[in-house]
């Protein structure tokens, strides 16, 4: 009964799970499930989760610490002690043998220290909130890192639909075009060629067709793999490239780059500055005393049977309170030789931050005139297109009015293709450069 309960109850839990997956997500909505359901993302919050308790762990260690001790013995055979025995009326220069105490004792202690001054202590306590902070900065970073994964593995599907439907529009054409040669041909119209030739064009459509239409089934894939999502369960992807591309929004003016100081990488680097000066802080530090209290409250019983249980057991008790004061004066020049080398490390964090800034500052410039050179492609390369079209229309009637041989329409059309091939890779390209951008900026527009 109580199996079949369980059964009953992890189906109804699969279902109930399942109910809560969307079926359908808009490139927003793709971005905000993955920043949720990300692995990478989910074991970057981990490592805060980690940084956090070890924090803790850190402040812990300048709180109270309270410890207790039971300690059992019984002598399976009595230490013998030898005394002088003039001490017991015997001759002088013999020993009379002892033996002292019980079979059996128990000693139960409760010890409590407090650290008062430790300088080392202190400079733990501050380097722990930069550790967190350094695994902050590494999350914003996967969230970055990821966001732009979805977004470019999204746009993918997104520019593969549009080739697709540019392939289907071109096979259509070129199946009705074969279809009315034929016919010309049958009736001596028209060469056999020109058969050959369309046959040829619509070959090569049908095959970029299959490969494209494939092509988009990995690359959905691949997006419910990003965001997290069951690859086994069916996902509409909402969008389409017009919601996401409309170029009335889309090329607005970018703001003048001033200021990069939010870009991930800089952030790390300026902590990892703040983290290495810590550190040789800590190092100096350790030539500072250490001054702790403590006090300790200890019970004794003892009996030749285990009686330590019993009621009427009588322990022996003894307190203690103490300071203890520990005050380094020479390690052989050991602790400035180490010193010295967290030195050099904080001088080596402060060169890759100048390193960095210089770095993040030529590519921001290079991903900004990036940008800008896609944004004037993308308008010259949609002029072609429209260029493109107009002459394989006029060309497509100039065949069938017997003006242009078969070889100059097919010109016309691989023209024509090939403008809309590029016309894809720019709209591609703009995306991908304005989402590199935003990137490292860590900021949209």
């Amino acid at each position: 009964m109580k199996i079949k309960f369980l059964i009953i109850f992890s189906l109804f839990l699969a279902n109930t799970l399942g109910q809560n997956l969307p079926e359908s997500l808009s490139l927003n909505e793709a971005i905000e499930f993955g920043l949720s359901n990300n692995r990478s993302i989910i074991n970057a919050d981990r490592e805060i989760l980690k940084a956090k308790k070890e924090r803790w762990k850190t402040i812990a260690i300048g709180l109270p610490q309270i410890s207790s001790e039971i300690n059992y013995q019984n002598f399976l055979e009595m230490p013998v002690s030898l005394v002088p025995a003039e001490f017991f009326g015997g001759q002088m220069g013999t020993f009379s043998e002892l033996i002292f105490g019980t079979e059996q004792n128990m000693i139960g202690s409760v010890k409590m220290e407090q650290l008062l001054f430790d300088g080392s202590y202190l400079v733990g306590l501050e380097a722990s909130r930069i550790y967190l902070k350094i695994s902050e900065n590494l999350f914003e970073k996967t969230n970055l890192e990821v966001k732009k994964l979805i977004t470019t593995t999204y746009t993918n599907v997104l520019i593969a639909q549009f080739n697709i439907s540019f392939l289907e529009k071109n096979k259509k054409t070129l199946e009705v075009n074969l279809k009315e040669i034929r016919e010309l041909f049958k009736n001596g119209f028209e060469e056999e060629e020109s058969v050959e030739q369309m046959q040829l064009s619509l070959s090569q459509v049908s095959s970029n067709l299959k490969y494209a239409q494939n092509l988009m089934k990995i690359t959905e894939e691949m997006v419910k793999f990003v965001i997290g999502y069951p690859t086994e369960k069916p996902l509409l992807l909402r969008s389409n490239l017009e919601d996401i591309f409309n170029e009335g929004l889309y090329f607005k003016t970018i703001p003048e780059i001033t200021n990069i100081s939010n870009n991930i990488d800089i952030k790390i680097a300026d902590n990892n500055v703040k983290s290495e000066a810590l550190q040789f802080k800590y190092e100096k530090s350790k030539s500072l005393p250490k001054l702790s209290g403590f006090i300790n409250q200890t019970y004794t019983g003892n009996s030749n049977e285990f009686t330590f249980a019993d009621r009427d057991q009588k322990w022996y008790g003894s307190s203690l309170v103490g300071l203890n004061l520990k005050i380094p004066l020479f390690s052989s020049l050991g602790r400035s030789a180490i010193s010295q080398k967290a030195k050099i490390s904080l001088d080596q964090a402060i060169t890759e931050l100048k390193e960095t800034q210089e770095r993040i500052r030529i590519e921001v410039n290079a991903a900004y005139n990036d940008y800008d050179l896609a944004v004037d492609n993308y308008f010259t390369e949609k002029e072609n297109l429209r260029l493109a079209e107009r002459i394989e229309k006029k060309n497509q009637i100039k065949f069938f009015e017997g003006v242009v041989q078969s070889f100059e329409l097919r010109m016309s059309q691989m023209q024509l293709y090939n403008a809309q091939n590029n016309f894809v890779t720019a709209i591609h390209s703009v995306i991908n450069k304005k989402t590199q951008l935003e990137t490292l900026l860590n900021s949209t527009f």
